[in-house]
C-alpha cells in the first residue's frame, strides 16, 4: 500500500529533471502543495515524509498529532502510552500546562535578542539554575550536543590556561559506547560505526577507554596532557548500561588525583530521570562540569546548559564561544518553569518509586525472551533474545498495536522510559501491556 501511494504521489506531483548541482528548481506554489484540506492517513504521512525528507531516521510507523501527560494520539485517534519520552526530553509529560504557559507568556513579549544585548530573563535563569545545582556559572546553549561540545572547549581552554598543557596537545578521554550526538566532534569520540563511518577525517585529541573499567581509566589519566574525562553516568543510547556501584566515586577520586576535569554528560540521565536530580547524585559526587539538555525545557523548546565553577568557566573570554539562540528569553523562561515542575512535583522521587516497581515486574517475564532487565529510576531497558520469529523491532511493533510506544536501540535492546509524572495505576496498565505483548511471542 505504501509503495502504491508513493507511485500515486509521484504521478500527481511531477518534478523537473535536474542534477544534484543544477541551479534550476521546479515551480511551486502554495496552492499546488495544499490541494486538499482532508486529513492525511498515517500511510500517506509516511510516504510524504519519505519523499521530501532526508532518510536519516528509521521511525516506528505511527503518525502522532497530539500529546498530553503520559499519552500521545495518532492521526486516527488511537491513544498510546509514550515509553520513550522523546529520549527523556519530556520528563515532565507532554505539553505540561505550567511550561506551555511560560512559553506562551514570554513568546508574546520577547523571544530573541541574541547575546549582543542584555535581556531581563537570562540573569534570573542563571541565578536559579546555578543555585539549584550548586555551581558558580552557567553557559546556556540550545541542544545537548552543543552543550557537550561547549564542555569540551572549556576543558581544552582550562588545560592550556590553568593546567599548563602545551598548545594543541590537550586530550579528552571518553568511554567506549558513548553517545552525545552526531556532530563532527561527537562522532570523533564514537565507537559505533553507524555514527562515524564515512565522515572522516576525525577530530584529533579524543581517546577511548572501556566503560566501567577503572584500571584502564587510571592508566589513561596519567598522561599529563589529558584535560578531561567526559562520561555518561548511565549510558543511554548504548542500551541503558549501568556501571558498578562506586564507579562514579572512583572517577571523581582519579580525576582529582591527576588534575583532570570530570565532565558528566547528564543530557539524558539528568533532571530526575534516574530517580535523583542528577544521576551522579546516586553516589553523592560532584563533577567539575555538568551538561544538561532535553528535559531542561520539558520538550517544548531546545535548551541546554553547561554548569561549572569560575576556575573553568572564566577561561573563555568574550568572542571565544557563543550562540545566537543560547540564553534567549524564551528559552530561559521555559527552563525555569521546567526545573520548577521537577522540584514542585517531586518527579525524582516518583521516578525512583515507579522504576523499582517497573523493574520488579519486568523481571518476572520469561528469560528465554527477555534475557536482561536493567536501569535506574525510569530509565530502563530490556534485552530481547532474538530468534527467526521475533526481535526487538517486532516486539515494538506489537507494543504499538497494544497501545504503548517504545523503540529499539542497538538491535536487541528496548528502552523503557515513560514521562516521570506517570501514576502507579497507569504504570500497572503499561506493565500489563508489556507482559501481554511479550507472552504473545
Amino acid at each position: 500500500m505504501i509503495l502504491q501511494l508513493s507511485r500515486n504521489l509521484s504521478r500527481a506531483a511531477p518534478v523537473l529533471s535536474r542534477s544534484v548541482h543544477s541551479g534550476t528548481r521546479p515551480a511551486s506554489t502554495a496552492a499546488s502543495k495544499l490541494k486538499s484540506h482532508r486529513q492525511l492517513t498515517s500511510e500517506e504521512i509516511y510516504v510524504r515524509e519519505d519523499k521530501y525528507g532526508a532518510h536519516n531516521y528509521h521511525p516506528l510507523p505511527v503518525a502522532l498529532e497530539r500529546g498530553e501527560g503520559v499519552n500521545v494520539w495518532d492521526v486516527d485517534g488511537n491513544r498510546y502510552y509514550d515509553f520513550l519520552s522523546a529520549y527523556s526530553a519530556v520528563n515532565q509529560g507532554h505539553c505540561h500546562p505550567k511550561i506551555v504557559a511560560a512559553l506562551n507568556a514570554q513568546a508574546s513579549k520577547l523571544a530573541l535578542t541574541s547575546r549582543a544585548f542584555y535581556n531581563n530573563v537570562l540573569g534570573a535563569y542563571a541565578e536559579y539554575i546555578t543555585s539549584l545545582f550548586g555551581y558558580d556559572k552557567v553557559l546556556p546553549m540550545n541542544t545537548g550536543v552543543e552543550g557537550c561540545e561547549t564542555a569540551c572547549k572549556l576543558a581544552r581552554k582550562w588545560a592550556y590556561n590553568v593546567k599548563g598543557v602545551p598548545k594543541n596537545q590537550a586530550k579528552i578521554i571518553f568511554a567506549d559506547g558513548n553517545f552525545w550526538g552526531r556532530t563532527m566532534a561527537a562522532i570523533s569520540s564514537s565507537s559505533d560505526p553507524s555514527s562515524y563511518e564515512g565522515f572522516g577525517p576525525y577530530m584529533p585529541g579524543f581517546e577511548l577507554v572501556p566503560y566501567n573499567d577503572i584500571p584502564s581509566l587510571e592508566k589513561a589519566l596519567q598522561d599529563p596532557n589529558v584535560a578531561a574525562f567526559m562520561v555518561e553516568p548511565i549510558q543511554g543510547e548504548a542500551g541503558v548500561v549501568v556501571p558498578d556501584q562506586g564507579y562514579l566515586t572512583t572517577v571523581r577520586q582519579l580525576c582529582t588525583k591527576y588534575n583532570v576535569l570530570w565532565i558528566a554528560d547528564e543530557v539524558q540521565t539528568g533532571l530526575a530521570r534516574t530517580g535523583r536530580r542528577l544521576a551522579v547524585d546516586h553516589e553523592e559526587v560532584r563533577p567539575d562540569l555538568v551538561v544538561l539538555g532535553k528535559a531542561l525545557s520539558g520538550g517544548v523548546y531546545p535548551v541546554s546548559a553547561v554548569l561549572c565553577d569560575d576556575e573553568v568557566m572564566l577561561t573563555i573570554k568574550p568572542g571565544e564561544h557563543g550562540s545566537t539562540y543560547g540564553g534567549n528569553p524564551l528559552a530561559c523562561q521555559v527552563a525555569i518553569a521546567a526545573l520548577q515542575v521537577l522540584e514542585e512535583e517531586k518527579l525524582a522521587e516518583n521516578a525512583q518509586r515507579m522504576g523499582e516497581l517497573l523493574r520488579s515486574e519486568l523481571r518476572k517475564l520469561p528469560k528465554d525472551i527477555v534475557t536482561t532487565v536493567r536501569g535506574k529510576g525510569l530509565l530502563n531497558a530490556v534485552v530481547i533474545k532474538e530468534t527467526k520469529d521475533y526481535n526487538a523491532w517486532k516486539v515494538c511493533l506489537r507494543l504499538r498495536d497494544n497501545g504503548l510506544l517504545a523503540k529499539p536501540t542497538h538491535g536487541d535492546i528496548i528502552r523503557l522510559a515513560p514521562p516521570l509524572i506517570i501514576k502507579e495505576h497507569e504504570l500497572h496498565e503499561c506493565i500489563d501491556i508489556i507482559q501481554r505483548t511479550i507472552l504473545s511471542f
